[in-house]
Formats: structure tokens, sequence, C-alpha cells
């Protein structure tokens, strides 16, 4: 490839590029920990639909996905210290981190929200009928009967929406971080070789997508693997304790 191209630069950087892997995936760590928790907020009010609670999630979830990611980043990093400062908090001095943390983990909130939704509605409501007729609380039928079975149904969204998030944070240097995308420019500016560092960058973000992709379909064949003989018993007794209590309420109507 001649001077278009070399592979000894190639060699040189890839080690240099490499070492803003952490900071790329602590991104991606902190905005899916915060998404996943506010996300289930969200699903959580939309599904019971909550007065007020519903329709601002409704408006935030949009708002989320129909703008760009790039637009957010800007709106937090310079709107949220104005916002916090009339109220007296100084936060103008945070680390840019810290941004792209609340940045990236509110809009996976927006998408993996849709994803709880979407895999909580498809769990029948027969199951959370008769987990209430045995006496379960809200919390209790969510937390046995609800989640478990809609956590296998959104496992590969939420595997595909991760992947996704990986390939976002490539925007992330655009405040000045110094994550995969920022260090490739930094040493195409010092080294006058910026083809390398992109064909570098390409290769860590196809590796990291392939593992995240190979992980889940593990996890979501280990979750879809049939239930042993203890679970079959467990899943036995909770139908039949079931079947006792709406036999108990039939003959308390009649």
């Amino acid at each position: 490839m001649g001077e278009f191209f070399k592979w000894e630069y190639v060699v040189t950087l890839f080690p240099k590029v490499l070492s803003a892997l952490p900071t790329t995936l602590l991104i991606v760590l902190f905005a899916t920990l915060i998404g996943s928790f506010l996300g289930f907020i969200l699903a959580y009010f939309r599904i019971e639909r909550i007065p007020v609670l519903h329709q601002l999630s409704a408006i935030y979830v949009s708002f989320i996905r129909g703008t760009p990611i790039l637009v957010q980043m800007f709106i937090v990093f310079y709107g949220l210290p104005g916002v916090l400062a009339t109220i007296g908090l100084d936060i103008s001095m945070w680390n840019k981190l810290i941004f792209l943390y609340i940045t990236y983990g509110l809009n996976t909130a927006a998408y993996f929200s849709e994803i709880y939704r979407s895999a909580l509605s498809s769990v029948p409501l027969s199951q959370y009928e008769a987990a209430a007729s045995i006496g379960m609380t809200k919390w209790q039928i969510y937390r046995r009967t609800l989640i478990p079975q809609a956590g296998k149904i959104a496992l590969p969204n939420i595997g595909v929406a991760i992947v996704n998030l990986l390939q976002n944070t490539s925007l992330a240097f655009t405040l000045g971080v110094m994550d995969i995308i920022g260090k490739v420019q930094t040493l195409g500016a010092l080294y006058y070789r910026v083809l390398e560092g992109y064909f570098i960058a390409a290769v860590i973000f196809i590796v990291l997508s392939l593992l995240l992709e190979k992980a889940f379909d593990l996890l979501e064949k280990r979750v879809s693997t049939p239930k042993t003989r203890k679970q079959r018993q467990t899943t036995f007794i909770s139908l039949k304790r079931a079947d006792t209590a709406f036999t108990t309420l039939e003959k308390r109507a009649k």
C-alpha cells in the first residue's frame, strides 16, 4: 500500500490505542447499570399507568429516541451545571467522564425501558392473577413471577442494545475524553498517520462486539436450558397452591 497504509504503524500504534480501552469499557459499564435501573422504573410507570408519571415517561422516551446522542451529550454537559447552579450546586469542575456516564446512562434507560416494557407485557396476565390469588404482594409478583419470565424474553434485545451502546461510545471524544477514538485522533495528529489508527479502532470494536454477542448467546442458552427436577417440583407446588386458592375462592363465591 506504500505510503497510504503501513503495517509497521499498526504495530506501533496498537498498544497505544488499546490503552484507552478501559475508558470505553467504563462508559459502557456505568451506562448499562444506570440504564438498567432507570429503564425498569420507566417501564414500571408505563405498565402500571401511574398518572402523570406514565405520561412523563412516554415523553422522555420519545425525546431520547428522537434526538441524536451527541445533542443529549451537550445538553447534559452544558445544561446540567447551569440548572444545578440555580440551587447552589457547582458541578462545573466534575470530571468529563461523569457527564458521559450520565448522558449514556439516560440514553440507555430509554431504550432499556422499551425492552423491559415489551418483555413484561408479553408475560400472560394469568401469571399475574395466579400469583395475586395466593397472596403475593405486587413487589413479590414482579420479583418472583414477572421479572424471571420477562428477563428471558428481553435478554436478546438487551444484548443488541449493549452492542449499540458500545458503538455509540465512539462519540465520547467530542467532550475531550481520551477514549479509543480520542486516542486515535491524538495519535493521528502526533504521527500524521490517521488511517492506521482508525483501522485499529475498527478491529477493537469488532472484536468487542463479537465477544459481547457470544457472551449473550451463551447466557441466553443457559437461561433457556430445561428445568431441573427441583425447579419442576417448585413449579408444580406453586401451581397446586394457585389451584387450591382458586377452588377456595369459588367455594366462597357460592
